[in-house]
């Protein structure tokens, strides 16, 4: 079928009627022979001889006067033309010829005859020495022997003949000029033409100022002889003295521009024809052309087709000859070297033929190219041709885009003017381009890699397509003609588009032949066995026809795409590849013409790449919603995938600066991959941890201190990220998925482990090593975990996934501290026991304070501790990291302090605050174990305190342990010091510091509203959340000296009370501050039954100590009166006098709460003064603070 197109498409390109012409081909066969058997080649050379001439001469070739007295010029003896000297190599005629036209002319019998009997001769001796050139004329033109010995005498009689009986007319349109040297003075001409044929001679109008005249002038002339000559000369008309002068001298007054000398033997049919201006002498100076538009009418050829017209006749026969006679449809390309190599269209007997013909009637070696360029165009895709058509293309590009410099002629208007015609050969070269382009867009097929000559026809190919983009825009000089680049390139793609279409068409065919190796023979029948055989092979071998049977039977393999499998894309890729890689290193080397434009391995990759990467895509998504396959058939699709684009299209320059889609398609599968890895990652994980417990928590080597479950967990983690990592993706926002993904595995997989651990771990604290082991397994998670951040991107991953790693090394430090402290909880009852030992050694301790002794009694009272601390913490420096063991030193630090200042400064029991302070207030506090509650001694503070400096040095170990930084600001140090610098202040200044501390308790200071009058409501609401109760108070500030307060109980409104006996509410308010031991303290007023809105309207007057205002605060406590047991607290208000010591009077309304709420500072005031049961006022204080109102209210 290709066949059939290419023949089909070659009768398209070109229509030789030639061929069929028989009368054409008659003419030119006669024609041709005419040419052959007297060629110009071999004409006779003129004799000259030195010549006076006696009268004025004028020159026959320059039409110059031949000056001088004697000896003025030559003249041939032969036929008697007379010449310059410098003229004679310039005369071209033939001797014989002239001589014989002239002497019929003249009536010179006997010198005609002469002379025709030595052109017979002639004649002979070339018919005797070249007999070949006649026959192969015979050939050509299938002409009989009969007929053409009889044609070889008639074309004889014709040259004896001459041209005794031949004429022709001849117009002549003189058309215009271009490019005519300025000879006036004004940098300009005024060129006029003459025209001059046998003795007739005519001129053209003068045009003036103007180096590119156009003249539009026709003349017409007979001429009777071959041998004329029409003689073309461009003037300057001068109208000077100068010119005068000449002009009585010789002839030409003139400036010369330039002549064009034409045989007439030449001319035939119509012509338009650009012709350069050549020089007449060495002296002449000489630029531009001049166009010609020549008719020609030879008498008894009228209706014969002009010479070029059979000349293209005589090389199109001699070209079908020469290949498909001879041949056999192979074109013979002739061996020809030099720059005129390109001239050379035969073997040397045809192209000497072609060569006289063209000599003989004038047809343009161009001609001759465009003729043969046209007939090779039918056989352009045989081999070797299209480097013969390019660099035939290439010299016909030369000679009209490249004028010599003395033309001016535009290359459009040289083309223009060709005799072969315009229109033709740009036709011809468009059907040439359109060919080529069909074929190039199958260059696999027409230009196999595999062929060496054929690769070098894809080359010279393309260089003809180049040479056809050179011609349209310097010779037609086309304003945008297509790129030769770009043609080449779109041929590239449309081949690769059908390539890639049948490659994927036929996927499974073509993998199976080229990259799997051949089926296994067959095999043959099985032989008949031998008798006796046992029936257990029988057996065996129907079993094995069995199974071939059954794979028979199995369905073939889908030729296309399956949402079954994934088999089909992979090979799909190898096949693209080898395309690739063939275009790469087959085709690129070839099609190198245009190197900053075309490279046909990357327009391979991106073309493949564009169309592999639709259908991946359209095949994903729909993969993707039905998901048949296993999650890693679809990571190894990935992987190759991804190496397809890295190897290929990486780096082209389509694809550099922008995101690859690929990573998007598998997105969804890779997520589901991490997440069936995440539970992978989950069982090893537990694997792991039950291997590790079998085995005890040992560590992994001498220095590392954790097991090997976190090094097992971390090791699968990483190869699964080194999976991650390999994907190599592109794109950072499936990268961030890819990490935020990954993150959340190894936060469920870390945390499990901690929370197995955290199950476990309470069993562990008995043991010495395990509970380490176990915080080292934790601390060094977190290190692997910051090396996993790192390997991840660090600062430059997502921000989710960020947030995801750092929150869960925020909870792994928690975990670490919990189990820090648990393993410190778990010392509590040793150093208790310590501290109890501690106690007694301290309260042995009497006497007045010591500064010399207290430190050996700080190291006295130490010893038990310390001889704890030394046991334990030698085994956690060499078991645990050094940040583990830090941790463990700060929960011992804590625990020691709090142990110190809960046992030794301020003893409590396990029950709450408000009933130890309770019990203490009534006389029944005592240590834990036992005993009298016991005051600390001004000395055995001092020993305490020093003990501090000591307890801080050991934990502090010449920097080695704490930081000292992180022991001096220790809030349980601090804590510890202040509660001893309270214990020795007396009990007004530690009310005092209660008072002036605690602004915040009840209701968190919120809620309290002053009015200036109890008619003045609040403009407000208290804001509090569940109230109780709300008292309403009027303060009188009584000026003087003696520092009074008067205060009247308005109401106690909207209590919340229930109860199922009588509710009689009655209000308590008590003054609390300093120095208030010889003053009333507390005022009780009367209580109303069944009132749960009370109006009391109750005044009582109060004398402050010597302290400010700002020292004192009133409690109102609401209670309901119990008779035969303790009066139950309904709701309790604090108002500190300061808020309302610049009134003298208001009006505070105060919502209740259900107890009195402290600080540290309060709680440790509270505990000192609850040590001091001997205190009235400690007590009454410690009592009052720790009423709270019980859970079940009245009943």
């Amino acid at each position: 079928m290709l066949q059939s197109r290419k023949a089909g498409l070659s009768h398209a390109l070109a229509t030789r009627t030639s061929l069929k012409d028989e009368e054409l081909k008659n003419h030119t066969y006669k024609k041709t022979l005419q040419a052959l058997i007297y060629p110009i080649s071999c004409t006779t050379p003129h004799n000259f001889e030195v010549w006076t001439a006696t009268t004025p001469t004028y020159c026959y070739e320059c039409e110059g006067l031949l000056w001088g007295i004697a000896r003025q010029g030559m003249r041939c003896a032969e036929c008697g033309v007379k010449v310059h000297e410098k003229c004679q190599e310039l005369l071209n005629a033939d001797c014989l010829q002239r001589a014989a036209e002239k002497s019929s002319k003249t009536g010179s019998e006997d010198r005609t005859l002469h002379i025709i009997s030595a052109m017979k001769d002639r004649m002979k001796i070339r018919e005797r020495n070249k007999p070949e050139i006649f026959e192969e004329i015979r050939l050509i033109f299938n002409v009989s022997k009969l007929i053409h010995g009889q044609q070889m005498k008639t074309i004889k009689q014709s040259v004896l003949d001459g041209t005794s009986n031949w004429s022709a007319n001849i117009s002549i349109n003189v058309v215009s000029a271009q490019g005519l040297q300025a000879k006036d003075k004004t940098g300009s001409s005024d060129p006029y033409v003459t025209v001059q044929v046998g003795k007739t001679k005519k001129r053209t109008k003068t045009i003036y100022g103007n180096l590119n005249p156009v003249w539009e002038e026709r003349f017409s002339f007979e001429s009777h002889n071959t041998s004329d000559r029409i003689k073309l000369r461009v003037w300057d008309e001068d109208d000077d003295i100068k010119s005068r002068v000449k002009q009585r001298l010789k002839r030409e007054s003139d400036d010369f521009l330039g002549q064009s000398i034409i045989e007439v033997r030449t001319l035939s049919g119509e012509m338009d024809v650009w012709y350069n201006l050549e020089k007449r002498t060495d002296k002449s100076a000489v630029s531009g052309a001049i166009r010609l538009q020549i008719s020609v009418e030879i008498e008894g050829e009228e209706k014969v087709a002009p010479f070029h017209v059979q000349y293209t006749c005589l090389h199109e026969n001699m070209f079908h000859y020469s290949t498909e006679i001879e041949g056999g449809g192979v074109v013979k390309v002739p061996v020809a070297y030099g720059d005129e190599a390109w001239k050379v269209y035969f073997d040397e007997l045809q192209q000497d033929v072609v060569d006289e013909f063209a000599m003989r009637y004038g047809v343009e070696s161009i001609y001759q190219a465009m003729t043969h360029f046209s007939c090779l165009s039918s056989k352009y895709m045989l081999p070797g041709i299209p480097a013969v058509m390019s660099t035939l293309l290439a010299n016909i590009n030369a000679f009209f885009a490249h004028p010599t410099a003395a033309t001016n002629v535009s290359a459009c208007d040289r083309f223009a003017a060709s005799n072969f015609g315009r229109d033709r050969f740009v036709k011809l070269l468009d059907q040439i381009h359109n060919s080529l382009r069909i074929d190039l867009s199958t260059y696999r097929n027409n230009f196999p890699a595999s062929s060496k000559p054929r690769l070098q026809d894809l080359k010279s190919t393309v260089d003809l397509l180049t040479s056809i983009a050179f011609f349209r825009l310097k010779v037609l000089e086309l304003q945008s003609p297509p790129r030769a680049a770009h043609v080449v390139r779109d041929c590239v793609k449309a081949c690769l588009n059908s390539t890639y279409e049948y490659i994927f068409n036929n996927c499974l065919e073509l993998y199976s032949t080229q990259f799997q190796p051949p089926a296994l023979p067959v095999k043959p029948p099985k032989k008949k066995k031998a008798e006796g055989v046992e029936g257990e092979d029988d057996d065996e071998e129907d079993e094995e026809e069995e199974e071939e049977e059954e794979e028979e039977k199995k369905e073939p393999e889908e030729p296309g795409p399956s949402i079954q499998n994934l088999d089909f894309w992979p090979k799909l890729i190898t096949l693209i590849v080898s395309i690739i890689e063939e275009d790469k290193n087959a085709y690129t080397p070839i099609i190198n013409q245009f190197p900053q434009e075309l490279n046909v391995g990357k327009v391979s990759a991106e073309v493949m790449w564009t169309l592999f990467a639709q259908d991946m895509k359209y095949a994903m998504e729909e993969h993707e919603q039905h998901k048949l396959c296993k999650s890693a058939d679809y990571m190894n699709l990935h992987f190759k995938v991804k190496w397809l684009y890295n190897e290929y299209v990486k780096d082209l320059p389509s694809f550099s600066d922008r995101t690859p889609e690929y990573p998007t398609w598998f997105l969804q599968f890779v997520l589901t991959w991490l997440g069936e890895n995440e539970d992978v990652s989950m069982e090893f994980m537990q694997g792991a941890l039950e291997r590790d417990k079998r085995e005890g928590f040992q560590q992994t080597s001498e220095h590392a201190l954790f097991s090997s479950s976190v090094v097992d967990i971390f090791t699968q983690l990483n190869q699964s990220f080194e999976i991650i990592k390999k994907l190599d993706c592109p794109d950072p926002k499936v990268v961030a998925q890819y990490h935020k993904r990954f993150a959340k595995t190894i936060t469920r997989v870390l945390l499990q482990y901690c929370s197995i651990l955290a199950k476990s771990f309470p069993s562990y604290c008995d043991k010495e090593k395990i509970p380490c082991v176990l915080m080292n397994n934790v601390q060094q998670m977190r290190v692997l975990l910051e090396k996993m951040f790192e390997s991840m991107g660090a600062k430059q991953l997502d921000t989710e996934a960020a947030d995801i790693l750092n929150d869960l090394q925020i909870k792994l430090n928690t975990v670490l501290d919990n189990f820090s402290a648990m393993f410190g909880k778990s010392f509590q009852s040793r150093i208790t026991t310590c501290m109890r030992q501690m106690g007694e050694i301290l309260f042995q301790i009497k006497g007045p304070p010591n500064r010399s002794t207290c430190e050996a009694d700080a190291d006295a009272m130490l010893r038990p501790l310390m001889e704890f601390l030394d046991g334990n913490l030698s085994i956690f420096a060499d078991v645990c990291e050094k940040s583990v063991l830090k941790r463990i030193l700060k929960d011992l630090w804590k625990l020691v302090l709090s142990s110190l200042e809960k046992t030794l400064v301020l003893p409590q029991t396990n029950d709450s605050l408000g009933a130890q302070l309770l019990t203490a207030a009534k006389g029944l506090s005592n240590l834990k174990g036992g005993g009298e509650a016991k005051t600390l001694t001004p000395k055995q503070c001092v020993i305490i305190d020093a003990a501090l400096e000591n307890i801080k040095q050991y934990f502090h170990a010449g920097g080695n342990g704490l930081k000292k930084m992180y022991v001096d600001k220790s809030p349980e140090l601090a804590s510890l010091r202040y509660a001893l610098s309270l214990y020795s202040q007396s009990t007004d200044a530690l009310i005092k510091t209660f008072v002036t501390t605690q602004h915040a308790q009840v209701h968190d200071g919120m809620g309290i509203r002053i009015t200036p009058s109890e008619k003045v409501r609040p403009d407000r609401g208290s804001g509090v959340e569940r109230p109780i109760g709300e008292a309403m108070v009027q303060i009188d500030m009584v000026p003087g000296k003696d520092r009074k307060v008067n205060v009247k109980v308005i109401a106690v409104n909207d209590m919340k009370w229930q109860t199922s006996g009588m509710f009689r509410p009655f209000v308590e308010i008590s003054m609390i501050g300093p120095f208030l031991a010889d003053k009333k303290r507390k005022f009780t007023t009367k209580s109303k039954n069944n009132s749960w809105s009370a109006k009391y309207n109750e005044a009582f007057q109060f004398v402050l100590g010597k302290e400010s205002t700002d020292c004192y605060e009133l409690q109102l406590t609401v209670k309901d009166y119990c008779f035969g047991r303790a009066d139950r607290v309904v709701g309790t208000a604090v108002l500190q006098l300061r808020d309302v010591a610049d009134r003298k009077s208001c009006v505070c309304w105060c919502p209740l709460g259900p107890k009195v709420h402290t600080d540290e500072t309060g709680m440790t005031v509270m505990r000192i003064l609850s040590q001091r049961p001997a205190d009235e006022v400690a007590k009454e204080t410690v009592k009052l603070k720790s009423e709270t109102r019980p859970l079940e209210e009245g009943r």
